[in-house]
């Protein structure tokens, strides 16, 4: 059985300068700060914003890890709180994390977001300022 994915949104998500924890039992911990961005998607747009953290880990062997929490707000002002995480994928080339995001919105028309299997990849973003570009779908 081949599984089938509906694109849900493109986040273009702004970042600033890391805060480096060091070196934990876990690997090197960096906070990074999200300052902002926009989302994109069939059924709902809008900003990202600021004040999120990625608490990103990274062990001796290269691998990453990601643990990022932030919040949205649409065009029409509901906001949505996003928690993604995953892991480095060092085969992909240029190299990705893909992520299971999960979303916390009240009753209302993004309450779809709440309940099926989302799946996201994360690369290097397109913009003048620091960022990384987010491309979340839905398994059907």
């Amino acid at each position: 059985m081949l599984l089938e994915a509906e694109f849900v949104m493109e986040l273009i998500v702004e970042l600033g300068e890391n805060l480096e924890v060091g070196h934990t039992p876990k690997g090197l911990l960096r906070l990074i700060p999200i300052t902002g961005g926009s989302f994109v998607g069939p059924k709902l747009r809008g900003k990202i914003l600021p004040g999120g953290y990625d608490w990103n880990t990274t062990l001796p062997d290269g691998t990453a890890h990601a643990f990022a929490k932030y919040a949205l707000q649409t065009d029409d002002g509901v906001y949505i709180s996003i928690q993604n995480e995953g892991d480095l994928d060092s085969g992909s080339r240029p190299s990705m994390i893909k992520t299971t995001p999960r979303f916390e919105v009240t009753d209302g028309k993004y309450d779809w977001l709440r309940s099926g299997v989302f799946v996201g990849s994360l690369q290097g973003g397109r913009t003048d300022v620091p960022s990384v570009c987010i491309q979340i779908y839905k398994l059907k």
